[in-house]
């Protein structure tokens, strides 16, 4: 079973029923995934993807600091229309603030979270949540204290019915120096530290529903020690190169055209926010997974990540809407959101 969030992505609780037609053989217990990495880089070069156009407007949501810039593009992308907005903000502006907020059990639309926390610059909606509960199914961490932690644990199915998968998804977090990073991330219950896999995503798999680290059976790990991070998933280019680990952090969907939200960084210290329009507004499909990653690569970002799409992409600039909602009803109501304060 899966916690179907309203934008028509998929969320996993720690009960969640794993996904096995594509979950890769984990009979060796836990398994790299470098390989495949190399296959998708292989693979992007034959999309047929001509480079998006975007056009600087600052104009439309001033008041911006001088590190903050709005591009907009629409243009044709594989022989549909295209409608995206990208947002570029230096990480070391000592003026900007980069921060989150969570529902504590509830949940809001963009725009209410911009009155509530007192009209920040930059609103963007956040991660994976259960619409039943309302509880965030990725890692956020704000001041420097993990308010959510991550999907660890996702039940087998088949012949591994007994058994439960541990994967690690992915988050982007920012240091107290002011340095991004994007890392496959595990937490434990209980224990409010992160655990952070830099080179490729880990898998395992056993009989306990609740897993600690060593249960990876995998020393590579760090303590990742950020001021803010939020998670959501797949990685969408890691080390500059395209890397889509939808498969390791089961996350479906990807080949499904939809709007999209996403977040990454460039190696001169720009954070980058990109979200395009998708489904119901207007005769935009939206992008891919792959296509999403191709159009940050081409932005300039070294490291990215998915964030929930679909009915919940939503990026307000000053307050004003950027995309149009992909419902018709108008914004999703999500249970946490990425914030850029101007001090």
């Amino acid at each position: 079973m899966y916690l179907r969030d309203r934008g028509g992505r998929n969320g996993f609780g720690s009960t969640a029923r794993v996904n096995k037609s594509r979950f890769l053989n984990l009979s060796a217990g836990i398994m790299h995934r470098s390989i495949f990495f190399t296959l998708i880089n292989l693979f992007s070069f034959q999309l047929v993807f001509s480079q998006i156009q975007w056009r600087k407007v600052d104009s439309v949501y001033q008041p911006l600091p001088l590190s903050v810039h709005v591009y907009r593009a629409e243009d044709s992308l594989n022989g549909k229309l295209f409608v995206g907005y990208y947002l570029a903000a230096k990480l070391k502006d000592r003026k900007l603030n980069f921060d989150v907020r969570i529902g504590e059990g509830k949940r809001f639309t963009p725009s209410q979270y911009y009155l509530r926390e007192h009209f920040p610059l930059v609103v963007l909606n956040g991660g994976y949540f259960s619409m039943v509960t309302n509880e965030n199914l990725g890692v956020i961490i704000r001041h420097g204290k993990l308010l959510a932690f991550n999907t660890t644990s996702l039940k087998g199915a088949g012949r591994d019915s007994t058994l439960y998968y541990y994967i690690t998804r992915s988050a982007i977090g920012i240091d107290k120096k002011r340095n991004a990073d994007v890392a496959w991330v595990f937490t434990v219950p209980g224990k409010h530290k992160v655990y952070a896999f830099e080179s490729a995503p880990v898998m395992a798999k056993n009989e306990y529903t609740h897993p600690d680290i060593f249960d990876l059976k995998d020393v590579d790990w760090k303590w990742w020690k950020m001021q803010t991070a939020i998670g959501g998933g797949p990685t969408l280019l890691h080390d500059g190169e395209i890397a889509i680990s939808d498969i390791e952090e089961q996350v479906p969907g990807g080949n499904k055209p939809n709007a999209r939200t996403a977040i990454g960084y460039t190696l001169d210290g720009r954070l980058i926010i990109l979200v395009t329009q998708g489904t119901d507004a207007g005769n935009q499909d939206g992008v891919t997974f792959g296509e999403e990653a191709k159009i940050l690569k081409d932005i300039g970002c070294t490291e990215a990540l998915n964030l929930d799409g679909g009915k919940s992409s939503c990026l307000l600039i000053n307050g004003k809407e950027t995309i149009k909602p992909a419902d018709k009803r108008g914004e999703a109501e999500v249970a946490s959101v990425f914030l850029i304060y101007l001090q």
